[in-house]
């Protein structure tokens, strides 16, 4: 699997913040720091944004690297993703994000 396939299934090159920080994009941390804080109601800010990617060594946003309960589970079973678990079907952590994003699951089915 891909790299940059996250835990959940989601592709880490396709995220703003991933973009942000690759090609050092200050303009676009602060245009998704400002989104972000809208979206989920929280203190974002342009340092935050950030992120190599879940599962790549290297800096991670906060919520990446230390708040998303799909990462720190995924962690704890070690598992390369979510796809990897067998309780995917039932998981109410992953849920949210496979039942909102078919490309998600369909990254966590291809192998």
């Amino acid at each position: 699997m891909k790299k940059m396939i996250a835990y959940c299934g989601l592709d880490c090159e396709k995220c703003d913040a991933y973009i942000a920080t690759i090609n050092n994009d200050d303009a676009l941390r602060e245009t998704t720091a400002k989104r972000w804080a809208e979206l989920n109601n929280a203190p974002i800010t342009a340092e935050m944004i950030n992120c190599m990617g879940c599962r790549i060594d290297g800096v991670k946003t906060p919520f990446c690297d230390s708040m998303c309960e799909v990462r720190k589970c995924a962690l704890r079973k070690a598992v390369e993703t979510c796809g990897d678990c067998g309780e995917i079907g039932s998981c109410k952590i992953v849920a949210e994000i496979l039942n909102n994003c078919e490309e998600a699951r369909d990254n966590l089915t291809k192998k």
